[in-house]
């Protein structure tokens, strides 16, 4: 399996016009050797998985986020190359599924903030054109940035992000391309 980084880090205002500023998306910043950190959306022990042994789904594909504060609602959408986006509970068409969906009406993350979408064990990996976006849904508080982790396993291949989004319904896009 290959694939690529086709395009990264566009970042949208909420009228859809690009901003100047975007994070970087890199591979390969971890230590072999290092312990796994729970629920910050990286590979932190440089093993493929992000965020293994946390109780959380994982596979040969991957898109996480995690974010630093509790009351913020950060959504993760995953476009897949259909065009169809990844809902809450359901397996697409391509085999993706969403099981968390934070931080959620009946406190199911308990303060954790992840969301993550995975392809189902028993499904074949479709190739094409995955569209990310991540998107600051509500922020209650507003006065401080949300910190965003995002991290991406395609295969042997792991990217991760790390953004800061400062108002209701900015969001950032990555393209990836298997």
């Amino acid at each position: 399996m290959c694939a690529s980084l086709l395009a990264c880090s566009q970042s949208v205002t909420k009228a859809g016009t690009p901003e100047t500023s975007s994070p970087a998306i890199s591979s390969g910043s971890c230590i072999t050797a290092g312990p796994e950190i729970c629920y910050n959306a990286l590979d932190d022990n440089c093993n493929g998985p992000i965020d293994e042994g946390c109780g959380i789904d994982g596979g040969v594909v991957q898109f996480t986020i995690a974010w630093n504060e509790s009351r913020a609602d950060v959504d993760l959408e995953v476009t897949d190359p259909s065009g169809e986006v990844v809902d809450i509970g359901q397996v697409s068409q391509s085999g993706l599924s969403k099981d968390r969906d934070c931080p959620g009406s009946d406190d199911d993350c308990r303060g954790v903030n992840l969301e993550n979408v995975t392809l189902a064990p028993e499904k074949e990996l479709v190739q094409g054109k995955y569209l990310v976006t991540v998107r600051l849904e509500s922020w209650p508080s507003g006065d401080e940035p949300v910190r965003v982790n995002l991290g991406v396993r395609l295969g042997a291949k792991t990217y991760s992000s790390q953004m800061t989004l400062v108002r209701e319904k900015q969001e950032r896009r990555f393209v990836f391309v298997l």
